[in-house]
Formats: structure tokens, C-alpha cells, sequence
């Protein structure tokens, strides 16, 4: 009879450590995921809050310029629709592809501030995430409607800014377009996690 329990005990024992050991496993497959949604936007970030990004993307009356993100030159005004006031358009200077004579920057898409509430100035990374995904904040898009925002021309834009009025090279975001994209799709495809502070 002592056989019969020990062997009893051992299965019991054995059941329950595969029950609770795949129950870790699927809660450590679940936090992974997060991780790595989270370390996906992480690098995302690091383009959104790069001048290229965040010049147009102001909370501000005004878009801003250069890498040190000054105000725009001339006193440029958002205006009613975020193309500036009636007297002086954004599509004035900034043509449907760069001017390397002047400097001015240009893409082939309608130039144009992005509105207010998708503004990101002085949010922090976690700020930034939860703004990013809330339609409220983002022009109504869902996570695949932030995708393809990420595909337009303006957007690609910055990872060929051309040259500056003095002649010098724009910078450019600190990942490739490509790496962007890829992380982007892996930020929302493992559930648009967002950091926790």
C-alpha cells in the first residue's frame, strides 16, 4: 500500500507542475510579446521625436525649423486648416519636391502642419504611445490607420530631406525607413503596447 501512494503522490506532484509550469510558460509568452511591443515602439519613438517628426508636429501656433527645432522663419502662422494664414500658405515655398537652390523643403504630398491634437511636444514616450493610439488624438485612425499614415509621402519625406538654405545635408532620423516601418508593424501587430511610465 505504501508503493501505491508514493507512485499517487509522484503523479499528482508531476500534474501539477506541468499545470503550473505551461501556466508560466504562457504568462512568460505573453509578457514577452509585451516586451516586445513596447521595445518596438521604443525605437519608433526615437523618429517621432527626431526634428524631421516633431518640427510639424508642434503643439504650438507655429511649425519650427532645423535640428534645434527654432521657431519658423518669417512668422509662419499654423492658420484655421494647419497651412498656414491666407496670406501665406505653406504651399507658397514648400513645392512638391525639395529646392536644392533655396533650400526649401518640399515633398510630393500637401505640405502641411500636422492639427494641434497631434501635437507631441513635451510628452513623454509613454505620453507619446497613448497618443498615438487614441483617435481622439490621431486623426481618428486605428492602429492600421497610423500604419499607413507612416507610408505617406510626407512621412517618407524625412528620410530624404534634402539640404538646408546654407547648403548642409538635413539629418536624418536615427533608424532607416525600412527598420521604421518594420517596427512600427511590430509595435501594432503584438498589440500596440505602450511603455509604462
Amino acid at each position: 500500500m505504501p508503493m501505491v501512494f508514493a507512485r499517487i503522490l509522484f503523479v499528482l506532484l508531476l500534474t501539477a507542475a506541468v499545470i503550473f509550469g505551461a501556466t508560466d510558460r504562457r504568462v512568460t509568452a505573453q509578457e514577452l510579446t509585451r516586451a516586445e511591443s513596447v521595445a518596438a515602439f521604443e525605437r519608433i519613438a526615437t523618429v517621432f521625436r527626431h526634428p524631421r517628426c516633431s518640427n510639424c508636429h508642434t503643439v504650438t501656433d507655429f511649425p519650427r525649423q532645423g535640428d534645434d527645432r527654432h521657431r519658423h522663419a518669417m512668422n509662419i502662422r499654423r492658420g484655421p486648416d494647419g497651412h498656414g494664414v491666407a496670406a501665406l500658405r505653406c504651399q507658397a515655398c514648400h513645392q512638391r519636391a525639395n529646392q536644392a537652390a533655396s533650400g526649401v523643403p518640399g515633398a510630393d504630398e500637401d505640405w502641411h502642419l500636422a492639427p494641434v491634437s497631434m501635437g507631441w511636444e513635451g510628452l513623454s514616450i509613454a505620453e507619446l504611445c497613448r497618443h498615438l493610439l487614441d483617435p481622439a488624438r490621431n486623426g481618428g485612425r486605428s492602429g492600421a490607420g497610423v500604419l499607413d499614415h507612416l507610408g505617406t509621402n510626407l512621412v517618407r519625406w524625412a528620410w530624404s530631406p534634402g539640404i538646408s538654405q546654407t547648403g548642409a545635408a538635413r539629418t536624418l532620423p536615427p533608424i532607416d525607413y525600412d527598420a521604421f516601418i518594420r517596427d512600427a508593424h511590430r509595435w501594432i501587430d503584438s498589440g500596440a503596447a505602450c511603455p509604462a511610465s
